[in-house]
């Protein structure tokens, strides 16, 4: 039988668990990466827009970044990080890992390094396949060291592309008016540009708390936070140099007046209120829809329910990263093989429709479409479910224990969570030990 044609995009850090796997499953393989390295968002660069062919940069990488996930479940399942005392390592590392990974599985001949992705479209019945129907997809893409475009014509195509390079930045009322500084924390880099500002941050996830503790150790000023988190912060560890305040009412020239009637000056706005899902690769007639929100529809979060021969990976958030990504690679790749036969579409459509409906019954928002959260049992009953319908080895329940409490522990001491070691005991058990 003639061997899966795919095509993956991106060569990150689900990207190369694409390619990896697909190989396993004896596709061939060819993957575009747009810079001249793999490892995606953790290389970093000063630059913040363009690079040097004109094009959006998309890591948010910045100096001096330390995880906020433990190490323990950011390995990919079987291929551990380097034994060493700290859970908690800087991006370098990080991005040495997926280097070594690339190296060790000789993904690079894989990989057609600066090619950027102009079109992704399916092709109808123009071509048949002995491997799935008769639909096939073309992509179009620019060889930028060449400077020409090239066309390629694949069975399948798993998108590996990320959701962290199109920021979100939400409009408040005054916003143009306000004679200060505004930035999405997408384009943050150095902590040195908090110095003389007096710094008002926007949101309240992982990136919002980093932000505020460089920005505490930075400015001369207390800083000001504006979030609605449901459960308030502990800032008794910031010595008073927060001021927390509710949501954004409107900006004056010189402000922010907040929902509580408050008015606070600042000089310095930074947001850090996530991103937009963007793929304006994907032809009109692709089979999914994405303005910002979410992509739909998808069975389970990451194959296209119209054209099962493309697929995402990494939709979901507040994940166990890299675990879940060889989960769905794994699981996108047995339907696209036919190891295994996909259930029919108006089943998917039934199991994608329910699963939106108990979303919206939750009260999350359109942002929150592909949602997991940090409680274990959200997180282990996807992972369960992906596993039993592909037939495939599942998430070890220690590491989706260990996320949970990563997050429990980093909402209480935003300052110190990281001085802990976490050591997997078996496939249900860990211990937490203080650093020495």
């Amino acid at each position: 039988m003639t061997k899966l044609q795919l095509s993956v995009i991106s060569a990150g850090a689900s990207g190369l668990c694409a390619i990896k796997n697909a190989i396993n499953y004896n596709c061939e393989v060819i993957a575009f990466e747009q810079t001249n390295k793999v490892g995606g968002l953790w290389n970093y660069t000063d630059e913040t827009e363009r690079d040097e062919y004109g094009l959006e940069i998309h890591s948010s990488m910045y100096q001096n970044l330390v995880t906020n996930l433990p190490i323990e479940i950011m390995c990919y399942p079987d291929e551990p990080f380097r034994d060493q005392k700290e859970s908690f390592v800087t991006s370098n590392e990080v991005l040495n890992y997926y280097q070594k990974y690339a190296e060790k599985y000789e993904l690079k001949k894989y990989i057609k390094f600066n090619h950027h992705v102009i079109r992704v479209r399916p092709l109808g019945n123009v071509i048949m396949s002995e491997v799935l129907n008769s639909e096939k997809w073309e992509i179009m893409v620019k060889n930028l060291r060449e400077d020409k475009f090239e066309t390629f014509v694949f069975d399948a195509v798993l998108i590996c592309s990320g959701h962290f390079s199109q920021s979100f930045i939400p409009k408040f009322k005054g916003q143009m008016t306000f004679k200060g500084k505004q930035m999405h924390s997408h384009v943050y880099r150095s902590s040195h540009i908090f110095k003389d500002e007096r710094v008002l941050i926007i949101g309240g996830n992982n990136s919002a708390v980093d932000l505020i503790i460089e920005a505490t150790n930075n400015s001369k000023y207390a800083t000001i936070w504006s979030h609605h988190l449901n459960n308030k912060p502990d800032l008794t560890q910031f010595n008073g140099r927060v001021i927390e305040k509710p949501d954004v009412l409107k900006m004056t020239e010189t402000g922010v007046r907040f929902t509580d009637g408050s008015l606070e000056e600042c000089s310095l706005i930074v947001y850090a209120t996530g991103y937009l899902y963007s793929y304006p690769y994907l032809s009109i007639d692709s089979g999914v829809t994405c303005n910002g929100d979410y992509v739909r529809p998808l069975w389970m979060h990451c194959l296209s329910i119209n054209k099962p021969t493309l697929g995402f990976i990494g939709l979901p958030n507040l994940i166990c990263p890299n675990q879940m990504f060889q989960l769905q690679v794994e699981f996108c790749l047995t339907f696209m093989t036919k190891r295994k036969k996909l259930p029919s579409k108006e089943q998917m459509l039934e199991e994608y429709e329910l699963d939106m409906l108990e979303r919206w019954k939750k009260g999350l928002s359109k942002r929150k479409g592909h949602f997991l959260g940090h409680k274990a049992e959200a997180q282990k009953k996807y992972y369960d479910e992906l596993a039993k319908k592909a037939n495939i080895e599942g998430i070890k329940s220690c590491i989706v224990k260990i996320h949970s409490h990563a997050h429990l522990n980093r909402s209480k001491h935003f300052t110190n969570y990281r001085n802990v070691k976490y050591t997997i005991i078996d496939e249900n058990n860990f211990i937490v030990s203080p650093l020495q």
